[in-house]
């Protein structure tokens, strides 16, 4: 079973996440952020993993600590659950549209954390989410999830089609990469 709970408490946030790596979907998110929840329930049902997130945070200053400290205990979940990794497919990639906009995520659960993110927008906020923050969150969990992260927007107008381009390819490489596909570790290393 991989499924496991996450707790972060800090002076700014109180995040609790429960995953399940091998669900369908079932979502339940409350960050306070309505858009990013929005963003992290289609992360969640287009990688089927049953996901639980609820973030108490200093929303009176603005998204950014939100944000982040949700990618971390995400990050953190998503390392604790997987364990030795032994199996799993490692490697996740998706091309996903979202009417005029295309994004590309691909991404390496190598152990190794480095977040390529080429990603722009007209507006500073997308309702209350400062789009800035949507790279904090991304930066938050690969470098919580060991994990290498490139996030690319290939083209796109509406700033709300962009990012949502960008969850869905999201969910879809890593319910890839964490798929198990065989019985050994995918690594001539011997170690991810």
């Amino acid at each position: 079973m991989r499924k496991v709970t996450v707790s972060r408490n800090t002076k700014e946030t109180e995040v609790q996440i429960d995953l399940n790596l091998d669900g369908s979907g079932i979502t339940e998110i409350d960050t306070g952020v309505g858009f990013f929840d929005h963003m992290l329930t289609l992360f969640g049902f287009h990688g089927k993993f049953d996901l639980y997130i609820k973030c108490k945070g200093d929303l009176n200053s603005d998204t950014h600590h939100t944000s982040e400290d949700v990618g971390i205990a995400l990050g953190q979940a998503f390392t604790k659950a997987l364990g030795d990794k032994k199996g799993i497919e490692r490697f996740g990639a998706a091309y996903l549209p979202m009417d005029e906009s295309l994004a590309r995520v691909v991404l390496d659960l190598s152990g190794r954390p480095y977040l390529v993110y080429n990603l722009c927008f007209k507006r500073e906020q997308i309702g209350t989410m400062a789009t800035e923050d949507f790279k904090e969150f991304f930066q938050g969990f690969a470098n919580n999830c060991l994990c290498n992260l490139h996030i690319e927007l290939m083209y796109g107008e509406n700033d709300h089609h962009k990012i949502e381009a960008v969850f869905k390819g999201f969910g879809r490489a890593m319910k890839k990469a964490v798929e198990i596909t065989s019985d050994s570790l995918q690594s001539t290393k011997g170690a991810l």
